[in-house]
């Protein structure tokens, strides 16, 4: 099994938000970019029903209410950490901020 590390917090087995044990572990950026959310670590515990399950979750509302909230994080930290604006768009195809 793949270990995972996040750059939000050391703590995979509760969620970021609520503190729930009862979480999954969500790549910020999915699909063809879940592989760099791993390499940058944009991965983040999450309840089940912020990730998948609940109207406001992240799968449900792509790019709305949570969703942007983590991909807006994750963007930031790039920027602070890694590299430009322009970099970060490159790398994870548009810009969230």
């Amino acid at each position: 099994m793949k270990k995972l590390t996040s750059v939000f917090t050391d703590d995979l087995h509760h969620c970021y938000f609520t503190g729930s044990p009862n979480c999954h572990t969500h790549h910020i950026f999915p699909g063809s970019r879940r592989k760099l959310s791993e390499k940058r670590g944009f991965v983040i515990p999450l309840a089940y029903y912020i990730h998948e399950f609940g109207k406001y979750s992240v799968h449900e509302n792509p790019n709305k209410g949570f969703d942007l909230k983590l991909k807006r994080m994750a963007q930031r930290y790039y920027e602070n950490h890694y590299g430009s604006r322009e970099d970060f768009i490159k790398e994870f195809g548009k810009n969230y901020l």
